[in-house]
């Protein structure tokens, strides 16, 4: 009987927990983070493992979810929002509700909109108790702004949109907005900038803010760790062992032949000088590629080596 894959289940994970990156990961790394796990549970490789099976559909799910841009800011909106209201309210239009009196507005402020409750003023009157406490403010939007290279190489101005609540009456509705971020020629991936009051209305206090996180996209065979751009190198097996050359198309598009010494192992790394990301430097790292087919006499090298111990 064959290895089964245990899955847990999704309600317990979020898509970029099962696709296995960070929340500010570029859309590049996320397609790519897909296709690995997407091949690796792919029913025709796991044939009789209702378990892998699982696991592929949830990474196909967890895809749907957050992998375009459109779909990712979607899913963030819906999900702080969720989050605001204990993981109720969800609606095409998105949540509403209605704050006109009743008890139930201390805890609505105080779970959804970053405190401001009143519960530990006991029977004071409405009017005394809210010149008693601080003023409340909403609590904050987090919002990915999506760029590439060169877009974060020339710096400009950047168009993004959420969802935030207004006050509408004694109602809090949702209603997209769009602003322009102005960013400086050479700004870093991951970095944060903070747009006062522009935010979640607040039922009873001050105006949120808008957090944008910026994320530049290089592409499928880039990732981010902290300010270092990596570049995956997939080498054939034969030019890992007996060392060779491998073509490697660079940040700039520059195609070049890079040298692979013999016994070279999986994940390991080379450092090329100015060729990253705003003139920085580049880190390579060599992974192992992966045929999709073999030929006939692929697969009896293949056996062959077998035989010998590799």
């Amino acid at each position: 009987m064959g290895r089964q894959t245990v899955v847990r289940p999704m309600a317990e994970r979020n898509p970029y927990e099962v696709l296995g990156v960070n929340r500010n990961a570029s859309d590049g790394e996320i397609k790519r983070a897909f296709r690995k796990l997407a091949r690796q549970y792919h029913p025709d490789r796991n044939q009789g493992d209702s378990g892998a099976e699982s696991k592929f559909k949830e990474v196909q799910a967890a895809y749907d979810a957050i992998g375009t841009s459109e779909a990712r800011r979607e899913h963030d909106q819906q999900e702080q929002m969720r989050n605001m209201f204990g993981g109720g309210g969800r609606g095409r239009g998105g949540p509403s509700m209605n704050f006109g009196g009743g008890g139930g507005l201390d805890d609505l402020i105080g779970q959804m909109f970053g405190g401001g409750g009143m519960g530990c003023m006991g029977g004071m009157p409405r009017q005394q108790q809210r010149q008693a406490r601080p003023q409340a403010k909403a609590a904050p939007i987090n919002v990915g702004l999506d760029i590439s290279p060169e877009q974060a190489g020339e710096g400009g101005q950047f168009e993004f949109s959420f969802k935030r609540f207004k006050k509408q009456g004694t109602n809090m509705e949702t209603k997209r907005t769009t602003m322009k971020l102005r960013l400086d020629a050479g700004a870093t991936h991951g970095t944060t900038k903070t747009i006062k009051g522009q935010g979640h209305d607040h039922p009873d206090g001050e105006r949120g803010d808008v957090i944008v996180t910026v994320r530049i996209d290089a592409g499928e065979a880039f990732r981010w760790e902290g300010n270092t751009l990596v570049q995956e190198v997939p080498v054939p097996y034969s030019v890992l062992m007996l060392g060779g050359k491998v073509s490697v198309r660079l940040l700039s598009g520059k195609v070049g032949r890079l040298a692979v010494a013999p016994l070279t192992q999986v994940g390991d790394r080379r450092r090329m000088a100015k060729a990253g990301y705003n003139g920085g430097d580049l880190t390579l790292e060599f992974t192992l590629a992966e045929p999709e087919t073999l030929t006939a006499s692929q697969e009896a090298a293949l056996k062959s080596l077998g035989d010998e111990g590799l």
